[in-house]
């Protein structure tokens, strides 16, 4: 072992909402090429290359296929699969490899074109199979459902409110707002949000994360490139419960965040009040409450009264998910929690324009995959 510590020394993302232009390869390509710009090297200075998974190119070996798409051949090439904690836990394993001096630059790609390259409806579909072959799917459970059904048990044991979920819809959309890059643009209220059809109750269609077209490069390095650019990835947690609902913890109130994010803040020998800015996986608005509580940036029951208060907007006391997350900026599958990475980079560079939280120098990041079931926790941290 070395004594090197990670850093994140290139991020790019295509933008995101409809590109029937682009293909899956395409938009791994962009973002790609985007990243290792954006540190100042090429692509033929990339020895490791991680990508996830896709609906529209299901391929077994999506890595290689990528890498013979973009014309390199990289000592180390794997996919790292986890749904919605792919991203993060591409830049984990990224993090090992380079620390461990198994390779310097390690690229983390995301991207699928759900939207335009599926069938209306097909991308909603195949999510279905995330249930339990024999206990769930049988019974018609979608993501959504299994949602709703920790929703109901939430709200119930903390009250929760539909009205302070609602907010949280409001708040990530006014981010989105500010975001060049993001799906949805359009002004939302609360009551629109509290007036939308229902998906899964308690779930409406603004409590849901959207489906998009879109891509995520992050390259890790084992050096920084250019240290006034550069972020340091200063802790890391991983931390699995379950795969689907039946298993999960009977209370549906505890799950993997709690001890993925005390891995990560133990890491970084920091705590909860050293964030300046956070960027967590947003699935559901409920998802993003969970989170926060059971990281410990909120004490339970108390964090829908604080989004109504403004506590996750620019001005509040924890800015969360400023780019507007996959609820507005937009979810085009591993790529949906790889853009929370890339807006923690790009806070900390200064470099988020109207939605810049001032003087940002610390981030948690944190994903989550399945029903709750995988998490994984970063926390970033300016070089210079």
């Amino acid at each position: 072992m070395t004594n090197r510590k990670a850093v994140i020394s290139g991020v790019a993302n295509t933008p995101c909402g409809k590109l029937p232009e682009e293909s899956c390869l395409s938009l791994h390509a962009t973002v790609a090429q985007g990243a290792v710009a954006d540190a100042g090297i090429s692509l033929k200075d990339v020895d490791g290359l991680l990508c996830a998974y896709s609906f529209t190119e299901p391929h077994p070996m999506l890595a290689h296929v990528v890498a013979e798409y973009l014309g390199i051949q990289p000592a180390y090439a794997a996919c790292v699969s986890a749904g919605g904690t792919s991203g993060a836990l591409q830049v984990m394993t990224a993090k090992a490899l380079v620390e461990a001096g198994m390779c310097k630059h390690v690229l983390c790609l995301t991207g699928d074109n759900r939207l335009t390259g599926m069938a209306p409806g097909s991308a909603v579909a195949a999510l279905a199979n995330f249930g339990h072959g024999q206990y769930e799917v049988p019974y018609g459970i979608t993501i959504p459902a299994a949602y709703g059904m920790v929703a109901q048990r939430y709200m119930h044991d903390t009250g929760l409110t539909l009205e302070q979920m609602a907010h949280i819809a409001v708040t990530t959309r006014n981010h989105a707002r500010r975001h060049p890059d993001s799906q949805m643009k359009k002004p939302l209220t609360v009551e629109e949000v509290m007036a939308s059809r229902p998906i899964a109750e308690p779930l409406r269609l603004y409590d849901c994360a959207l489906i998009s077209d879109g891509a995520a490069g992050i390259l890790v390095s084992a050096e920084a490139t250019d240290p006034a650019r550069s972020i340091r990835l200063a802790g890391a947690g991983q931390k699995g419960t379950h795969e689907h609902l039946i298993g999960a913890p009977r209370d549906l109130q505890s799950f993997g965040c709690k001890q993925s994010s005390a891995m990560a803040f133990a890491d970084a020998g920091m705590t909860v009040d050293d964030i300046d800015v956070a960027e967590i996986y947003d699935s559901f608005t409920i998802t993003l409450a969970i989170e926060l509580e059971s990281i410990g940036f909120f004490e339970k029951g108390t964090v829908g009264p604080a989004a109504a208060e403004g506590a996750l907007d620019l001005g509040g006391s924890l800015p969360c998910n400023t780019h507007g997350g996959l609820l507005s900026f937009g979810h085009s599958g591993a790529a949906g929690g790889s853009f929370h990475i890339v807006e923690g980079v790009q806070q900390l560079r200064g470099e988020a324009a109207d939605r810049q939280v001032p003087d940002a120098a610390t981030c948690f990041v944190h994903g989550d995959g399945g029903a709750l079931s995988a998490h994984v926790s970063l926390i970033l941290e300016k070089v210079a």
